[in-house]
């Protein structure tokens, strides 16, 4: 039995090595590419709206100066974003037109129908283009370009490294984990974001280990660059509660669930209206970009990410009432026509401006009139975000954590929840992402794994071999595979115990090649064997079973009845049933 814990420890040293190395590798380029796509939106920041329309927009605490400007040109400002929106447009669609739009759903998308494969000539292209248009005062963010960085060197790695499709679509979800992770100092909730933001309802759990590691790595390198500082600051470390303030956010929860429901909509009614457009499409995000100028011209709040206004209310100092209310419209809007005309950039940093001015509103309507309502509009703010975009998103866990770690503490979790919960509820399957799919079960990725309706009703018993093989603990290897040779067969079952009835584990042809021939003579199979893998009982349905090596990653499992091995069904004895089950069914 030391043996066999031997052999499956070395299997999941294996496995962890694997993903060790490229887990780093996509976390490296995921901080880099980080901070060459901050440092492109400053200087493009810098060049449009500094210097072309005499604006600095104010930064939050973590990013750089809280300070809110004077507009010296303020007639310049639908120039600039049409200027900003065509250099994009003629980037975009001369390179790489999957590059338009939020880049997070073209990722998503990837990993669903593409088998894990972006073009490497894409985050670059992506970079360029989200830099102009944020730059430039487009509404937009910075969670799609960078998720798509990484990405798509996952991706890249994947094809180089000729990993498998499950293995490269899993480098793909970890490249979009680190990469969010790193932008917003958020290392956990950009791993968890990871596997919750491919499905409506569901988690991409394989992904999970890789993304803590390459996540991780991505916010370290970023974060020693950009400083250690949240994003926000540290909002969220002494708040005040009461059980009472539970009614005051699930209120909020049902206006960000209803908001939410208006910003997809809208997000991709637009979408829609621009490809229809009877027009070039590397003209339409100029329109685009001229139109969010236009709102841009009234409310230059809108402009770019807008984290410097929602810093301000947390600090206490929020934009007037009417102002802010007006600004969760335009926002809307401004985002749609800015990333919906085919220009480039994340929803995320917009849908975090909504659901924080959406908090303020409320909050500036209470705090006169109700007891028990916070001093300072930070907790509307924050829970506010986190309701509006975890719900939209359908990723309501992810984004809690991400706000938190934006904000510098967990410390509104509870309310949150609270908050979180209504508005994921209420915006049911409107989604941000239109790549989502459901659950695992209706991706491509793993639909031939997790469903087979004609054999939902079939027992492996029906189907299993009872004319099996097995060898001894005692046998020698050369004898083992003797019989793999002699059968046709991959893998051997190794019993002992009483009558040699017990399963004691599994040898296969892996096993013995790695010993050197002279050895195989007086080498034993226990000494080789692995531990037995999973097991199924002859009720198991074969759908069941067939999900079960999926997730094993194996091709058989023993069939075991009360602690005897009975027999033995194979993925390839299950594919023949399928098969002849459809053909019946067809005829």
């Amino acid at each position: 039995m030391m043996l066999v814990k031997i052999k499956n420890l070395d299997l999941h040293l294996d496995y962890l090595r694997k993903w060790l190395l490229i887990a780093t590798a996509i976390g490296v380029v995921a901080g880099v590419g980080a901070i060459a796509f901050y440092e492109a939106i400053h200087w493009s920041t810098y060049l449009f709206l500094q210097l072309g329309v005499g604006y600095t927009p104010p930064a939050p605490l973590g990013e750089g100066k809280l300070v809110v400007t004077g507009i010296s040109r303020r007639w310049m400002i639908p120039v600039v974003t049409t200027l900003g929106g065509l250099l994009s447009g003629l980037i975009v669609f001369r390179f790489a037109p999957e590059a338009e739009g939020h880049g997070t759903d073209a990722a998503i998308e990837a990993f669903h129908y593409k088998d894990g494969i972006i073009r490497a000539r894409v985050p670059l292209i992506k970079v360029i283009a989200s830099a102009i248009t944020i730059g430039s005062g487009g509404s937009a963010g910075r969670e799609g370009p960078t998720a798509q960085i990484a990405a798509g060197f996952g991706s890249l790695m994947g094809q180089l490294l000729r990993l498998n499709t499950d293995d490269r679509r899993i480098a793909l979800a970890t490249g979009i984990g680190a990469g969010i992770g790193a932008i917003f100092k958020a290392p956990l909730g950009g791993a968890l974001l990871s596997t919750e933001i491919l499905y409506l309802e569901g988690f991409e759990i394989q992904a999970l280990v890789p993304s803590f590691i390459a996540s991780l790595i991505g916010y370290t390198i970023f974060a020693s660059y950009a400083g250690y500082t949240p994003v926000f600051g540290w909002m969220s470390q002494q708040v005040s509660f009461h059980p009472i303030t539970l009614l005051y956010y699930s209120l909020l929860g049902v206006l960000g669930g209803l908001i939410g429901i208006l910003y997809v909509r809208t997000f991709y009614a637009t979408r829609n209206y621009f490809r229809e457009l009877n027009m070039p499409k590397w003209l339409k995000p100029a329109v685009g970009g001229l139109l969010a100028g236009i709102i841009g011209l009234f409310l230059p709040q809108v402009l770019g990410m807008g984290y410097g206004w929602l810093q301000l209310g947390m600090l206490n100092n929020p934009l007037p009432l009417t102002i802010t209310l007006l600004l969760i419209f335009a926002k809307i809007l401004s985002t749609s026509l800015s990333i919906g005309s085919g220009g480039s950039g994340g929803v995320f940093a917009p849908g975090l401006f909504i659901g924080g001015m959406l908090g303020t509103g409320l909050w500036q309507l209470l705090h006169r009139v109700v007891a028990y309502v916070p001093a300072s509009p930070a907790p509307f703010i924050v829970v506010g975000m986190m309701a509006l975009f975890g719900a939209v998103a359908r990723a309501p866990l992810a984004v809690m954590f991400m706000v938190g770690e934006m904000t510098g503490g967990y410390a509104l979790l509870v309310p949150a929840m609270i908050a979180v919960g209504i508005a994921y509820v209420l915006v049911g399957n409107n989604t941000i992402y239109e790549s989502q799919v459901p659950t695992p079960a209706d991706s491509p990725a793993h639909r031939f794994d997790c469903y087979f309706p004609q054999l939902e009703k079939v027992m492996v018993k029906e189907v299993m071999s009872t004319d099996i093989p097995v060898v001894t603990p005692r046998d020698s290897v050369k004898y083992c595979w003797e019989i793999l040779k002699r059968r046709k067969l991959n893998d051997l079952a190794v019993v002992g115990g009483k009558n040699n009835a017990q399963l004691v584990g599994v040898v296969a042809k892996e096993d013995i090649v790695r010993l050197p021939l002279q050895q195989w003579q007086t080498t034993l199979v226990g000494q080789v064997m692995s531990a037995p893998p999973v097991v199924v009982a002859p009720e198991v349905t074969l759908d069941r079973a067939l999900t079960l090596m999926a997730d094993n990653d194996i091709a058989f499992l023993p069939v075991l009845a009360e602690g005897k091995l009975v027999g033995m069904v194979t993925r390839s004895r299950i594919i023949r049933h399928y098969l002849l089950a459809v053909q019946r069914v067809s005829a």
